[in-house]
């Protein structure tokens, strides 16, 4: 999550040009790997593609991170999560994981070639961009880790849960969205928690 403050609009347009393309490499690496692991879904529904129309969600990834920016609000958005099913893998928990983890490291990646490859080229307005694509991709690759679903991290749970804590998990899991949203906007230090984090980060990718 990022505000702003001096020159709003602008940045605000900006963060979100790139939060777009890159919430697309991200859902379209889940279908990727699960396809690669023996679930065709995202294939067959023609979700295996870096055009943005069949992903973007017009309210989560454009109106609403648009109104928050505007609003010098935490910057939260979505695209249409990319179908996986989990009957079609010979290993449905471990393959979900995996595939889980393909979105994150996504753009863990596509930052570390932007922050070691492009950001030391470049100067003035493309060295803020290509700031923005690192920052943003850290952001969401940590955001998507946490444990609660629909978030990536929230697949990891049942390889290490027993099986009263699956359970239970599955049973709670409909309130995921909810509870994600409490902790974002109503719980003081959940996004300080993460900027650590992306800031951290930061450090390691951009030389």
């Amino acid at each position: 999550m990022f505000s702003f403050t001096d020159n709003g609009f602008i940045e605000a347009a900006l963060v979100i040009l790139i939060l777009i393309p890159s919430i697309i490499v991200h859902e379209v690496s889940h279908g990727f790997v699960a396809d690669r692991l023996g679930d065709p879904t995202a294939r067959q529904a023609g979700r295996l593609t870096l055009n943005p129309l069949p992903h973007i969600d017009p309210f989560g990834s454009v109106l609403l991170p648009a109104m928050l920016a505007l609003a010098n609000g935490p910057l939260f958005g979505w695209a249409k999560p990319v179908p996986v099913n989990p009957g079609r893998f010979t290993n449905p928990t471990g393959h979900m994981a995996i595939t889980a983890l393909a979105g994150p490291a996504s753009n863990v990646l596509l930052a570390i070639l932007v922050g070691r490859i492009v950001f030391p080229a470049v100067s003035g307005i493309p060295e803020e961009i290509a700031f923005w694509v690192v920052t943003l991709n850290l952001f969401l690759a940590v955001f998507n880790m946490l444990p609660i679903p629909p978030l990536d991290g929230s697949r990891l749970l049942p390889l290490v849960l027993p099986p009263r804590g699956r359970e239970l998990f599955y049973q709670f899991e409909q309130f995921g969205f909810l509870i994600l949203f409490a902790l974002l906007f109503f719980v003081e230090g959940s996004l300080d928690f993460m900027t650590g984090w992306v800031l951290d980060l930061l450090e390691v990718v951009l030389p």
